[in-house]
């Protein structure tokens, strides 16, 4: 499984927008993503890559990049 693209594939789905060649860009920042489409992105990713990632732990910051996403997923799997 290619967590990278995966993720992007998520992402995808939720802005509409490829982010491949912006992974260090804010999706929040830059409106692509809303507190309604991260709650979104975090069931897919508990879902898709069979991790828990409670929203009462979601800090923006630590989730605001394509490549901070990823980088999440991967250190979560390896828990």
């Amino acid at each position: 499984m290619n967590i990278e693209k995966e993720v992007l594939d998520i992402l995808q789905d939720l802005t509409g927008e490829d982010l491949s060649q912006r992974m260090d860009e804010d999706i929040f920042a830059n409106g692509l993503m809303d507190s309604m489409a991260s709650v979104q992105m975090l069931l897919n990713l508990q879902e898709k890559f069979a991790i828990d990632v409670p929203v009462s732990e979601f800090d923006r910051n630590e989730w605001n990049t394509p490549s901070k996403i990823v980088s999440k997923v991967e250190n979560s799997k390896n828990e």
